[in-house]
Formats: C-alpha cells, structure tokens, sequence
C-alpha cells in the first residue's frame, strides 16, 4: 500500500493483550512478522511489520495512568476505519447513536484517532492519518485481507455506517454467499458483515480480522502447538479455505486462503 486509505476503507489493525511479549512471540511465530515492545514514551506500543511494512499493533492492557485494568478487558483485535477528519466523523457516531468510547486523541504526528461502538455493540477505531496511513502491506502472507463485522442487526448497522463515512453496503453477489453483506468504499468492496446468527451462542457484535496465508491447515496447526484454541476447524467455503482462531491470550482471528482474484485494497 503507497497512500492514504479511501476514507471508509479498514486501515490499522491492533491488539490489547495482559502480556504484550507473549503476543508478540505467538504471531511473529506465525505470521514471519518483526516486532518488539516500543519505547515508553509511546507506551510500549509495538508496530509489528512485514518486509519492512507496517502490518498491526500489539501494545499491554493497560489504564490511562498506567495501572494494570482491573478487570482486564477482553483481549481482542481492534479495526480501524479511515476517515479524513476525525471529529465531524465522531459527530456523526453520536448523532446515529453509536458511542465515543476513547478519544479523539492526537498521536504524535502519525494521525489522531478514536474508538467507538456502534448502536449494535460492535466496536472499531477511527483513524485520521498523519504522517502513518495504515497498514503498509497487505493480501500477501501473514498480512491482513478482509475485515468482517458480524452484527445482531445488519439493516441498522449498514445504516449507521454509511452515516459516518461515505460506506456504502450491498447484498453479495458471489455464488454461494447469499445472505451476506458487502461494504464498499469508492466503489470497491472493503470489508463484509454478516448475521450474528451464523456465530456460535453467545458471540456479542464484533469485528474480525481475516489474516492470508499460504496454508491454512499448515497454520492452524501451528498456532495450536503454540497454545492457540480453534473456533472454527479449516474448512472450504466460497472465497477460500479458512479457519478461525484464538490465540493463547484469547484473541479471535481469522485465516485464509483467499481464491478471490481480486482482493480489496
């Protein structure tokens, strides 16, 4: 990726775990990423890359003050959304009842973002880029390909989101994909959104990042030697083979192995 992300058009993945070291050794393990726990001025922050690009954060559950959470919040992958300004952008979360949980905040001269739920209970992050535009590569090995929000109520949520960012969201017309829901930005397909009903019992609304890889068998096994937990064993479906995981600190992911011949960007 050479720069900006379309506004609209998921650009950042990160991940709040209790032990940030362990994290990093699980995917570095995994995926063939570099990365270390960042300086303190910047909070121990961790941007992991691949051949040299940027590709996600890991960064240590950790309060405003720097205390330890208590209690720890879900270890999770948070999506980020690009948009060109931030504010008007919160504005309109509000105003589609959705909800402001953190920020607007500045980040040195990277860019200023936000972390929101939407009216369902999903939350992602705002990204308003600076001098960082997001993920430096990705559709390729170990790199980020597809985010997917699944959701209690598709019709509002595909409401809400072409509110605050210029989305625009379309029944699927893959074959055999019928039922699910495709955002767009610019025209181009950039992410998915599907029923909550197709998760297992008790799954809230959430954002799931899906991770291309060579070999989905071969990873999955990987990650279960390292004290991931399957949630969903490797299976073929309509865009690939994939399977979906939790890695040993709890963090749900995805991997694929896209046959789609034209991945969003």
């Amino acid at each position: 990726m050479n720069g900006p992300y379309k506004p609209g058009t998921p650009c950042w993945i990160d991940l709040m775990v209790p032990d940030q070291q362990a994290a990093l050794d699980f995917y570095c393990d995994l995926f063939g990423w570099q990365g270390e726990v960042g300086p303190a001025e910047q909070g121990g922050y961790s941007v992991c890359t691949l051949k040299g690009r940027p590709v996600a954060g890991i960064m240590k559950a950790s309060n405003p003050d720097g205390t330890v959470p208590d209690p720890m919040p879900p270890t999770v992958w948070t999506t980020y959304l690009s948009t060109d300004a931030i504010d008007p952008t919160l504005k309109a979360v509000t105003d589609a009842h959705g909800t402001v949980m953190m920020g607007p905040m500045d980040v040195m001269d990277l860019g200023r973002m936000a972390v929101v739920a939407d009216p369902t209970g999903a939350v992602f992050g705002l990204w308003q880029p600076g001098s960082f535009d997001g993920a430096g590569i990705v559709n390729e090995h170990g790199a980020l390909i597809w985010n997917e929000l699944s959701t209690s109520d598709v019709p509002a949520a595909a409401a809400f989101y072409s509110a605050i960012l210029p989305i625009s969201t379309a029944a699927s017309h893959m074959p055999g994909a019928e039922g699910y829901t495709e955002f767009k930005a610019s025209g181009r397909v950039v992410g998915g959104m599907m029923n909550l009903d197709k998760t297992p019992p008790g799954t809230p609304p959430n954002w799931l990042p899906y991770f291309q890889v060579d070999n989905v068998d071969d990873i999955q096994a990987a990650a279960v030697r390292a004290g991931a937990t399957v949630l969903a064993p490797a299976f073929d479906m309509v865009a690939g083979r994939m399977a979906v995981l939790a890695d040993p600190q709890g963090g749900p992911f995805a991997v694929i192995t896209s046959t789609v011949t034209e991945q969003p960007a």
